[in-house]
């Protein structure tokens, strides 16, 4: 394996070492000469094939596929076989699977087996009899030379098997039965890659097998259900003598929304109200809907129910309406008789409903803070690809241990990455530190103002290897975000990230994950275009959702996609897609609140820092500043054309400058930013507690206590601007009349001073009134400031 820079070799546990690093990884294909082994191959010493793993460094496979044997002997003892094939190289052993009663097996299995660890130059491959006495028969065998291992190069066709005549165990001569098998050495480009069996997970059994296999998931095609609940006819209740209080039920799995109750009480109900839902693709589950009546707050009676299968319903690609349709309700009882249901087929109540699946909407089941697709469900309203995203995912470096084992720390480490409805899961690399996966994926990128996530997370479901049961969770080690736009087209980027999480007792980083990178445009003209177009889909504009609405529904999104991901084969687990989508992103976090906090006030402090530049202007605290500004602002009088073009060329000139200053490597997380270095420990233990809580009375009645004294704070900081709002109103208010009069009289004063002097000689005047020497000011307040502070405020009226 090609070493780092040193740079990137420091270890992963050093106190405040959380910055990104430059990385120098030996990407690309380097074959050596004559084949993997050194001996016969089908490359020539300088041959070089170019191929789309470029992005990650080679690593070399020794592959061996077992098709078939055939003509096998029967067993002495039971006059049958039960044939397995065994794989050794070295100390390395792989097995197939054992067919009952049968001479003539087929397993088309396949066996990949590293070539760091290979020290051996001789393969074999063991046919054995699986017999019920305890020990197995030896058949035969099969020996490869290593050094006369063929090299295939993708995307050459493969390698075509050819059966070989068994031997027996001292290889002085044949025995009876043929083994069809095919080796040859590659890389992890080969095809065969994702679905062999690795050297270096023998240890692994059963279904762990298959939960450290690479893969690639996609998300389900996820879908806005609109139902428009208009009216309702003939209601009917079972007391005669009151009028319903009758409102809508709908409900999709575990989905439930409800109209209000209808305010006039009749057996004609009309709610037109809006129930959205979210459902995927394919529709399993149906619509329910369920007309209830309120017979007092803690009882209701159904009035009548039906279900409806969401694959009838239209699908709009618009906000033109859908058709709206009357469905007859059923009459909802325990043991009606035969003579009811007789009643019900001649008469029946009816519900009108207009339900339609919204194509025109993207779904969304992430933070729109680090969304990475923004297409609308619709596939017909689709644009083209603005680029190509590849990201090589090499590796991580100085993992921290997350599990015991065995009386000892390990980490069973594989990373996923998420972006549009693309995830990709690297295979799990066993018991190491330093895992190496150095796997390469693509994406179509649809714009370049969205975030690709990878995280990383320990494998808790290995199966015979002690990790665990179902109720077991994949830990997870920490997370990277890359945000498309901040990077430079066509360049690689190469960097050793760190993962960093919060724990309850504070910030620990986890180690470092490697990463190489390249965004290519495919058109120009496409990309710049895109920077004009709204983020999300028009619908969302014309017909946009309450801020509620799209919380709700991107949770019951999040829902859906972990439940069908978590279907897959290996599973995509729930708590990797919460973490992967930010589930608890919305969740109170005094921690999080200060850094919004201190963001808000670094925008601030740059209006604040100009007003001091201009304050120190204006008292002559550097008089050549002073008349320089003094001689600019005397020609933009002269020549008020000039204003807009100096302002727009001083931009210009700020955007030069700053280009020497701007940044060299993609952002990262930074613990400064998100306070998470100085944080206080019970401020961790809050954000990391339950909802509803579930600490002792005394430490929730602390933190309630400690928020309303934060809240108080925020209370008066928005009183303060409502006080400062309702001063400007009661200018013209009348509420103080002395103030009121002295202002309209002002205001007519200065517009016939206004209409009689030119605008030049105004500001003129204005301009050298605020520049004027300190000599010439008071150090008491300013006359307009006294004034509008002793204007009213409807504080006054606050109980």
């Amino acid at each position: 394996m090609h070493p780092l820079s040193a740079q990137a070799q420091l270890p992963a546990d050093q106190d405040g070492d959380y910055n990104l690093k430059d990385a120098s990884p030996q990407l690309g294909e380097r074959w050596p000469n004559g084949g993997g082994f050194g001996g016969r191959g089908w490359l020539n010493g300088g041959e070089r094939f170019s191929t789309t793993y470029d992005l990650v460094e080679q690593m070399f496979y020794l592959y061996v596929r077992v098709v078939k044997a055939k003509d096998l002997p029967p067993s002495s003892l039971t006059g049958s076989c039960d044939p397995y094939v065994e794989v050794k190289l070295g100390n390395y052993k792989g097995r197939t699977k054992h067919f009952e009663r049968k001479t003539s097996p087929e397993w088309n299995q396949l066996f990949a087996f590293s070539k760091d660890r290979v020290q051996s130059s001789l393969l074999e491959v063991y046919v054995k009899d699986k017999e019920m006495a305890g020990r197995d028969d030896y058949l035969g065998r099969v020996v490869f030379d290593l050094n006369e291992v063929p090299t295939r190069v993708p995307p050459d066709s493969p390698l075509a098997p050819q059966w070989y005549r068994l031997e027996d165990r001292r290889g002085e001569g044949k025995v009876r039965g043929e083994l069809m098998v095919a080796v040859w050495m590659g890389t992890q480009a080969d095809e065969a890659f994702p679905n062999a069996w690795h050297s270096d997970a023998a240890t692994v059994h059963g279904e762990g097998v298959f939960n450290i296999r690479s893969k690639v998931y996609v998300s389900p095609k996820l879908w806005y259900l609109r139902v428009n609940v208009i009216e309702a006819q003939d209601v009917a209740v079972d007391d005669r003598n009151r009028l319903p209080e009758v409102y809508v039920k709908a409900q999709i799995g575990n989905q439930v929304l409800r109209t209000k109750i209808c305010p006039t009480r009749t057996p004609n109900p009309l709610w037109n109200e809006d129930l959205v839902f979210v459902t995927a693709e394919p529709f399993e589950e149906q619509l329910s809907i369920t007309v209830e009546d309120q017979v007092h707050p803690s009882k209701e009676d159904v009035l009548g129910k039906i279900s409806l299968p969401l694959s009838t319903f239209e699908k709009r690609l618009d906000h033109r309406p859908v058709r709206s349709q009357w469905f007859n309700l059923e009459k909802y009882g325990f043991g009606a008789m035969e003579g009811d249901r007789r009643k019900e087929v001649k008469f029946s109540s009816r519900i009108h409903l207009r339900v339609c699946l919204e194509g025109g909407y993207h779904v969304l089941d992430e933070s729109t803070m680090y969304i990475s697709d923004q297409r609308p469900t619709a596939k017909q309203l689709w644009k083209q690809p603005v680029g190509i995203l590849e990201v090589g995912i090499l590796g991580a470096k100085g993992l921290l241990p997350m599990k015991m084992k065995d009386g000892r720390g390990c980490t069973d480490a594989y990373c996923v990455a998420k972006y549009g409805q693309k995830w990709v899961r690297t295979r799990t690399i066993l018991e190491t530190f330093n895992p190496k996966w150095n796997e390469q994926y693509t994406w179509e990128v649809y714009d370049p103002c969205t975030v690709i996530t990878l995280g990383v997370f320990d494998n808790s479901h290995l199966g015979g290897n002690g990790g665990g049961s179902n109720a077991t969770r994949d830990a997870r080690i920490g997370k990277v975000r890359i945000r498309l736009s901040t990077l430079e087209a066509h360049r690689i980027y190469t960097h050793s990230y760190p993962l960093l999480v919060l724990h309850p007792h504070g910030l620990k980083k986890m180690g470092e994950l490697q990463l190489a990178f390249r965004f290519t445009t495919l058109s120009l003209a496409n990309m710049i275009n895109i920077y004009g177009h709204p983020l999300l889909p028009k619908m969302h504009y014309l017909h946009p959702f309450t801020v509620n609405q799209l919380d709700n529904l991107r949770y019951q999104a999040m829902n859906i996609v972990a439940r069908r991901l978590g279907r897959a084969e290996p599973p995509l687990r729930k708590e990797v897609v919460e973490y992967m989508l930010d589930v608890d992103s919305h969740m109170w976090s005094m921690r999080r609140s200060k850094a919004n906090f201190f963001r808000i006030m670094s925008l601030v402090s740059g209006m604040i820092s100009v007003s001091r530049w201009f304050s120190n202007v204006c008292n002559w605290k550097n008089p050549i500043t002073s008349i320089l500004v003094h001689v600019l602002f005397l020609i933009l009088i002269w020549y008020p054309e000039l204003i807009l073009p100096t302002l727009c060329f001083y931009m210009f000139l700020v955007g030069l400058w700053n280009y020497r200053f701007r940044p060299r490597h993609p952002p990262h997380m930074d613990t400064r930013l998100s306070w998470a270095e100085a944080v206080n420990p019970d401020e961790l233990d809050e954000e990391f507690d339950t909802f509803p809580t579930s600490k002792p009375h005394d430490v929730v009645r602390m933190r309630y206590d400690r928020l309303r004294s934060v809240a108080g704070r925020i209370q008066t900081v928005v009183g303060d601007i409502a006080t400062q709002g309702e001063r400007f109103e009661s200018l013209l208010g009348w509420r103080d009349p002395r103030a009121t009069s002295l202002f309209i009289l002002f205001c007519l004063c200065t517009a016939v001073v206004l209409y009689a002097t030119p605008f030049r000689v105004v500001a003129l005047v204005g301009g050298l009134y605020c520049l004027r020497h300190p000599k010439f000011r008071s150090k008491l307040p300013s006359v307009p400031s006294n004034f509008f502070k002793r204007l009213p405020a409807r504080c006054d009226s606050l109980l």
